[in-house]
Order: C-alpha cells, then structure tokens, then sequence
C-alpha cells in the first residue's frame, strides 16, 4: 500500500495535511524528547531536595527517639512545608487510592531511597495537594507528607497544555485561510467543468485567492471567449454554405424534374438527393449546437422515445435501463446523437437492443446490433465525416457519412465521449458515456 493511495485526493484536506503533520511531529518531539528531559531533570533535583529534608529528620529521630524530639521534628517540617507523623508496629506499604501510581513517580521514589539509604513507600496517587512518604524507623514507621508543588514540577503539563493550545489556535486560523485560498480553485474547477459539458450558464463570476489563482481563473475567462467565438464562427458557416446552397440545388432539381426521364437523370437526381440529405445533416448539427440552452435530460427516456421512433419503422429494438439516468445536457443535441446511434445500428443489423445504466459519476448507454461489425483497427475510422467503410458496410445503406461524426461530436460537447467494441449479439457496440456532477 502506497502513501498516494491513503492520503487525501483534494487540495483542501492536502493542504491542511501539509500543516497539520508537521505541527504534530514538532510538537510530539518536543514532548517525548526535551519535556521528558526537562522534566525528569527537574523533578529529580526537586525529589533530591525532599529526601534531603526526609533524611535529616530522619535523623534527627533516631539519634534520640523521644516524644520531644518528635515534636521538635514536627516544628522543623513545618518549616521546610512538611508534616511528620509517627506509626507505630504500622506497615511500610499501604493500599494505594490508584493502583499502578503515574510514571513519573520513579522520578522521586528512587532518589529518595538513594538520600536515605532504605526502602521507602511513596504513593502520589491520593487526591489532595499531598504525596505520602513511608520510611521505616526503630519505632515503626515515619510518615512524611509533603506538598506537590515540592516532589513535581508543575512546569511540564503548564508547558504542554501552552503548546498545545497555541499549535490548535494556529491550526485553526490556518484552515480559514486555506479555506479562503481553496474555495476560488473549486469555483474554477466547476466552472472549468460545466463548460466542458457544454453547460455555459455560470457566466462569469468574482476573480479571487492568490495570484496564480487569478492568472489561471483570468485565462479560463480568456479561452472561454474564444472557444464561444470559434463554436459561433463553425455554426454560422455551416448554417451558412448549407443555406446558400439550397437555391441551387432546388434549381437542379427543377431542371431535371422538366428533363426527359433518362438513367443518367434518375443517377444526377439521386447525387442531389444525397447533397441535400448531408446539407440538412449541417444544418440541423449547427442549429442545435448554437441555439439550444442546456438542462437536465432523463437518458432513459430519450432512449425510449427514440427506439419508439425507430420500432414504427419496423426495426426490431428493445431499451433496458437501470438505475437513475439524469445527466445535464441539450435534449435536441443529446436526441440526435443517439437517433443517430440507433439509427446506425438498425441500418446495419435485425436486431437492436439498448442498454442505459446509470452510474454515481457517470450515465452508460449501449447499443448493441447483430451486424456483420467492423475491424477493431477500424473503429476510429468510423467516426471520421463521410467515412462509409465500403469494404465492411454496404454502401447502399442510407446516409452519408455523417451520423457517428456528429454524434461524438456531441458526446465531447457534453464531456462524454463514444467508444466502439464487438457487441454480445455478434456485431458492433457503441457506448456513450455520458458525466455527471455528484
């Protein structure tokens, strides 16, 4: 397993990874390697002082073991902020408030049991500001208890919840700003992406973040407008040569429905039958790419409307679908594009059967026939305008060349794409496929 594969796939949650990581390495170092030092240094001269004060009074005990000079002890703890209790025949150890103690208690039993020489009972554990201290004497046990403050360094847990809080506060203020940073990437990139699907209704929106996002949102702006020009500037051409082409060829078709019926008039009418059919093609292709506004198209049902218009024309076809296929896009485009599919299919097969699938990212429609197919090193041959791969299709099939063209064409237009394979009925499978937002 890969690091790429577990890591966060978005900007956002990279870059906050990007902070995140090294503030909580820097702030582990500092406190298994320096605050553990310092700490363990710190309590060790602290504990050291105590068993110091311990061991004198200890001392003092043993040298004339009386109730004066207990008391006289008692008076000296107090003095050094300890106090002293003497337990007869009681045990050195006692049941603990917490069994186990806390780490950093070896910090002080140990150089307490080095100052005073003997096996010494330390328990910190107890709720309170007091640690108890268990020394046996000649005349049982000595109990010291001492404050907190005296045996730990309060100094490390202030230390770590500082750095803690401060490592938070600037996290904090760090996924703000990268947020703010973040946010005009994801705008770009959605606009960036509906306008690959052909959907231009966002326009053009509030240029922010740093100067790089600018440069590239300004850019996207840029190639938008010339991208609208260059569609414009195709459609009205095409809606153009086919306009200006039609008071021609209704004249040749005038003079030659007047002219004495003849083989090579029935031949020059059918050249002007396939002219006018592939001038319509244009036409209707470049209407529909100029004109039509996007919207939300139900692939299921465009598929059934439109095997519906072919099984009046007799083809024998057949729609499965599964699962919700809503996906943006031009209905009239989107129409065309599989009429054209289904059309080509039943052209060349007996058998047509459609499959539309949809799936979280993406809408699949497949369209199978029972052909005779094409080569696999054929496959992007056919969709070049006026291709009719003679040596596999029969050129007597109607059309001219144009429809699997157009439709990639849409399909690209909307962000999809078309990709042809061998069909499980034993001919040819078009697959559109067809994004759309989650």
């Amino acid at each position: 397993m890969r690091l790429r594969n577990i890591a966060p796939k978005g900007l956002y949650w990279r870059t906050i990874l990007i902070i995140l990581v090294p503030a909580a390495l820097l702030q582990i170092i500092i406190t298994l390697i320096f605050l553990d030092d310092h700490w363990q240094a710190t309590s060790k001269r602290m504990s050291q002082n105590v068993a110091a004060d311990v061991a004198l009074l200890i001392n003092l005990y043993e040298r004339n073991p009386s109730p004066e000079t207990l008391a006289d002890i008692e008076g000296l703890a107090r003095i050094v902020r300890l106090q002293v209790e003497l337990l007869p025949g009681a045990p050195l150890e006692t049941q603990r408030c917490r069994s186990g103690g806390f780490p950093l208690d070896r910090y002080v039993w140990r150089p307490l049991e080095e100052s005073i020489g003997r096996e010494v009972f330390y328990d910190s554990t107890c709720p309170g500001q007091f640690v108890i201290i268990r020394v046996p004497v000649q005349a049982g046990v000595m109990e010291v208890r001492a404050f907190r403050d005296r045996v730990i360094a309060r100094s490390g847990p202030l230390f770590v919840a500082w750095i803690t809080g401060a490592t938070f506060l600037i996290c904090v203020v760090s996924v703000v700003f990268i947020r703010n940073q973040v946010r005009p990437i994801e705008k770009l990139a959605d606009a960036m992406e509906r306008f690959g699907r052909g959907d231009d209704s966002g326009g053009v929106f509030r240029v922010r973040g740093a100067r790089e996002v600018r440069g590239a949102t300004h850019a996207f702006f840029d190639m938008r407008a010339r991208v609208r020009r260059l569609i414009d500037q195709r459609s009205q051409i095409l809606a153009g040569v086919s306009h200006d082409l039609r008071t021609p060829l209704t004249r040749l078709k005038l003079q030659l429905a007047l002219m004495e019926p003849t083989a090579e008039i029935e031949d020059a009418k059918r050249d002007l039958a396939e002219m006018e059919e592939t001038l319509e093609e244009y036409l209707a292709f470049a209407k529909g790419i100029a004109e039509e506004k996007p919207g939300v198209v139900d692939l299921a049902a465009l598929s059934q409307a439109v095997a519906a218009d072919s099984a009046r024309a007799g083809v024998d076809i057949a729609v499965e679908a599964q699962g919700p296929c809503p996906t943006p896009g031009r209905p009239r485009a989107l129409k065309r594009c599989l009429a054209n599919l289904i059309d080509n299919a039943a052209a060349h097969g007996e058998k047509v059967r459609v499959s539309v699938k949809g799936e979280s990212d993406a809408v699949t429609v497949s369209i199978d026939d029972n052909g005779p197919g094409i080569p696999e090193e054929l496959y992007e041959e056919a969709f070049r305008p006026f291709s009719r791969l003679d040596e596999t299709r029969s050129r007597n099939q109607k059309g001219v060349g144009l429809g699997l063209a157009i439709a990639r064409d849409v399909a690209r237009s909307h962000g999809g794409d078309i990709a042809l394979s061998q069909g499980p009925l034993g001919g040819l499978r078009a697959t559109l496929r067809l994004p759309r937002p989650a």
